[in-house]
């Protein structure tokens, strides 16, 4: 089965993290197709510009952490937004992505589809 991909751009400047997010993660499903089925990842590619000028709603820019665990005991470690937004502004909107993406097998095959650029 030939799935025809088209190319989709975003422009971030002055739009909020989630909502540009969930456009992306919508597109990268395929959501937007009328061929559409869940188990067929037939969706198309992404690229997100000016990652680096989004906008943060609320206090999230100061209050918001990441977490991740590195399966050692008392191993959970914390990273602010902030911090991560400010050394790599793509990392930011690859996450909030990826958590918008189903917990399956397609996952890591529709991040391969997203192209982001500060």
């Amino acid at each position: 089965m030939d799935i025809a991909r088209e190319k989709h751009t975003i422009d971030a400047q002055g739009l909020a993290v989630g909502r540009v997010a969930t456009q992306a993660a919508m597109l990268l499903r395929g959501k937007n197709k009328p061929t559409f089925a869940p188990h067929i990842d037939a969706g198309d590619f992404v690229t997100i510009v000016n990652a680096s000028k989004v906008n943060f709603t609320g206090k999230k820019f100061v209050q918001k952490d990441y977490y991740h665990h590195t399966q050692f005991p008392g191993g959970l470690r914390t990273t602010s937004l902030k911090k991560v937004f400010e050394e790599s502004p793509e990392d930011v909107m690859r996450r909030a992505v990826s958590g918008m993406l189903p917990k399956n097998k397609l996952r890591n095959e529709m991040l391969k589809r997203l192209n982001i650029e500060a």
